[in-house]
């Protein structure tokens, strides 16, 4: 068992001394799991403190946050969910779509707060908006709903394409379900043929693009989620390399050379997820606490 641990598969437990986990358990606990790496998460860790600390608590005086960092290896959520659950903490911070939905079936009395890739309702996580009604409250992140959007301005940035490629990770099956219901009316809208390739390691990634040689798309559609985050420089420079003009749903890939992504302000995300850990922490409860809509997005090209 690690307490207030930032995990990284592959890398053992800090081990704390014997005076401060016995402090750390007198607070209450704020389980926080996310599917990213350490390393990438560090400003949306900041950001959620400082969304805690708007509601007066801080990290190791008044609430103890342990992290859980999958490092894009999901399949170490539920050995994550059962030590939470086991541990009946505070509250459970469900710092992405798949993590949400798993949660949900996970546990019906801890309160969560999610991130959600899509209409939170259709997913099964509250009855309502404005009146969740469960034990979850969260934010709509919206990344089914921008599917339409980022290939229209994929289109413009291409307007004589009449093939796209759209790469999906198949076990992100919330993300890559929205983004094949959306993406396909969308397309036909434009009068785009659109071809579907899937891939969930780095083998796979590549062995798309080569298919995607022998047949070369005028375009590339990236769905988002947290895998292709992590392959963010190989998909650069293979789309590079192949000469693929190429949309992403996240900024850190364009940071790194990606043509162009649209989404919502991610540390937004974050900061409104610690906003609600905090409020709960105070006594409310999820099911009182409205689902917060992203307002903010971000078109960011590489020039």
């Amino acid at each position: 068992m690690m307490r207030r641990r930032e995990f990284i598969a592959g890398l053992g437990a800090v081990v704390w001394p014997l005076a401060a986990r016995a402090q750390q358990r007198s607070l209450p606990v704020v389980g926080y799991l996310d599917g990213q790496s350490l390393e990438v998460s560090e400003e949306a860790r900041r950001e959620f403190r400082q969304g805690l600390k708007d509601n007066g608590f801080v990290d190791g005086e008044n609430v103890a946050i342990e992290f859980y960092f999958s490092g894009y290896q999901m399949e170490r959520l539920p050995e994550f969910l059962a030590e939470l659950i086991r541990r009946r903490v505070a509250v459970i911070v469900a710092a992405s779509g798949p993590i949400s939905v798993a949660v949900s079936k996970a546990t019906t009395t801890i309160p969560v707060v999610f991130m959600a890739p899509a209409d939170p309702v259709r997913l099964g996580l509250v009855d309502s908006l404005a009146r969740p009604g469960r034990n979850m409250t969260g934010i709509n992140i919206f990344l089914a709903e921008l599917v339409a959007k980022r290939l229209g301005l994929l289109h413009e940035l291409v307007p004589t394409a009449q093939r796209v490629a759209v790469l999906v990770n198949p076990t992100e099956a919330v993300i890559t379900e929205t983004t094949a219901r959306e993406v396909e009316p969308a397309a036909r809208a434009m009068r785009l043929q659109i071809q579907i390739y899937e891939a969930s390691s780095s083998a796979e990634i590549n062995a798309a693009f080569a298919a995607m040689a022998r047949e070369p798309p005028d375009a590339l559609f990236v769905s988002s989620g947290p895998f292709f985050n992590a392959r963010r420089v190989q998909l650069v420079n293979l789309a590079s390399r192949h000469a693929i003009p190429t949309i992403y749903a996240d900024r850190l890939i364009a940071e790194v050379g990606g043509l162009i992504s649209y989404g919502t302000d991610q540390l937004a995300w974050y900061r409104q997820v610690g906003i609600y850990a905090g409020r709960i922490l105070k006594g409310a409860k999820p099911a009182d606490l409205p689902v917060v809509q992203s307002s903010k997005f971000e078109l960011v090209i590489n020039l």
